[in-house]
């Protein structure tokens, strides 16, 4: 057991001083009849003298953040989750017996506040206290107040205490849910139908990425906690849904870093009838309703770039791009010799699942391209390689009809006119296949029922995924998918 502080021995005493009052150190309900911010936004014009012909009371409930004791008066402040209000408690007002037991207050205790509002000479709006009841004590001292939690592991590992000490913190814990919300809204309003498929399959489908593995007890089975949502949700094209959407969590077993997290949040649309350019169109609009609706603004600055969001955005080919950073064109045909001496000529190492000129071509962008699309910029024509669930353009079937998204350099979205022809796809997988046994372990299965599926018909549609956490990082303008998820997942102590 590990030993108190000298604070915490105090602190424990109170509990059991509080105890022998006969109140519960630990409280019980508390109703209030108002938060702080609306108090305080309905009576912040109103002039301190005002308030001699104002009776208006509250009840309100909070954690103490501040108290300055002086003697039979005193301040204190108590924070909810709208912000903070300060507390005139006196004696006179309470009785005495009521203000030994606010005299064993620490900061960190919750309790519940029922007062009439005034406005101090200073021009604060106050509730003076006029019933005071304690609700929980806290055992533990919160941070030192100007600093909070200076450790930044520790502010992740103790989200609780960040989200009472960090301002910054707390806003952006309300404001993803809003930034959620807001997406559903979009996507409702145009007749998609949000919907759940399963998170365990016994394949590994839908994206390139490692999976974690499980174990099913009943049926003896390895199964796979979800990379990616795409195919079942295009099973519910196939079965007549048209247009439907899943924002759900995603598991993908690779590293951690300020834009990566284990257990993320996906989001994935299908539209029927739809193809690549019915994809671009609702992306560019659900990013500036997001900006409209929930900020109020279409500028934000992200990973030291002014992103502006306004306007038609950026569209260019995967080879176009290539070419302008390096001259080299991807666009004319090539044998794979020739591929792999432009990439030793600009130092690319190429795996062994990679000698292929479509791979080659997206190393190249990844070195010399990806890092310079910093205003929106939506990225096509991607070699077919790279997309084995891609529709082929007609024009030149060595390239997909697929776009990605980028945003200061980051990729935010990847879209597809979805392939649908049954026979095309099973190859497609077939090839994936033999990339695993080549050694990427991050190759595709073969879905057979998906296959069975598809020559049912699914109808010609437009496909999207988007990185919820990275969206919100945009939004809220942080540089760490930490800052945007409440409880990361963190290195072991």
């Amino acid at each position: 057991m590990r030993e108190f502080t000298d604070q915490e021995l105090i602190r424990r005493e109170k509990a059991e001083k509080i105890r022998e009052m006969g109140i519960d150190p630990y409280g019980t309900r508390f109703d209030r009849t108002a938060y702080n911010l609306e108090i305080k936004e309905k009576y912040q014009d109103v002039e301190h003298d005002e308030f001699e012909n104002i009776n208006d009371e509250f009840t309100v409930a909070g954690r103490i953040m501040f108290i300055r004791k002086m003697g039979k008066a005193s301040f204190f402040t108590i924070q909810d989750k709208t912000g903070k209000m300060q507390i005139y408690i006196s004696v006179n007002d309470i009785g005495e017996e009521t203000y030994n037991l606010f005299k064993t207050a620490d900061i960190g205790d919750i309790v519940g506040v029922r007062g009439k509002v005034m406005k101090t000479k200073t021009g604060e709006v106050t509730l003076k206290c006029l019933e005071y009841t304690h609700l929980v004590k806290a055992l533990r001292p919160l941070p030192e107040k100007f600093h909070g939690l200076t450790d930044i592991e520790e502010r992740y590992r103790r989200r609780y205490v960040d989200l009472i000490m960090n301002e910054d913190a707390k806003n952006i814990a309300f404001t993803r849910p809003k930034i959620i919300r807001c997406i559903q809204n979009f996507m409702d309003g145009r007749g998609f139908v949000e919907v759940e498929t399963p998170v365990l399959s016994t394949l590994l489908t839908g994206a390139s990425a490692r999976p974690f593995t499980t174990h099913h007890n009943t049926q003896d089975l390895e199964m796979y906690l979800r990379i990616a949502l795409e195919l079942p949700l295009k099973r519910l094209l196939v079965g007549g849904m048209e247009a439907v959407y899943e924002i759900g969590r995603t598991f993908r077993n690779e590293g951690m870093d300020p834009r990566h997290n284990p257990e993320f949040t996906l989001m994935e649309a299908y539209l029927a009838y739809s193809d690549l350019e019915g994809m671009m169109e609702l992306t560019e609009n659900m990013f500036k309703t997001i900006a409209k609706d929930v900020f109020g603004k279409y500028v934000f600055n992200w990973y030291g770039n002014e992103i502006d969001l306004s306007g038609s955005w950026k569209r260019v080919s995967m080879v176009e791009a290539i070419k302008e950073q390096t001259g080299i064109d991807f666009k004319k045909e090539m044998t794979v010799e020739e591929a792999m001496q432009l990439a030793r000529e600009h130092g690319i190492e190429v795996e062994s699942h990679q000698e292929n000129v479509g791979h080659i071509i997206n190393l190249f962008f990844e070195k010399y391209v990806e890092d310079t699309l910093i205003q929106p910029t939506f990225l096509y024509g991607h070699p077919v390689e790279i997309s084995p669930l891609t529709k082929r353009n007609p024009e030149d079937p060595r390239f997909v009809d697929r776009f990605e998204l980028f945003i200061g350099g980051k990729e935010f979205a990847n879209a597809y006119t979805e392939l649908n022809d049954p026979i095309d796809q099973l190859e497609r997988f077939e090839d994936q296949l033999k990339e695993k046994e080549l050694g990427n372990d991050e190759a595709n299965d073969i879905d057979m029922d998906f296959v069975e599926a598809l020559e049912y018909g699914m109808p010609p549609a437009g496909g999207i995924g988007y990185g919820i956490d990275r969206l919100c990082m945009l939004f809220t303008e942080q540089d760490s998918i930490r800052d945007v998820i409440l409880f990361p997942q963190m290195k072991k102590k």
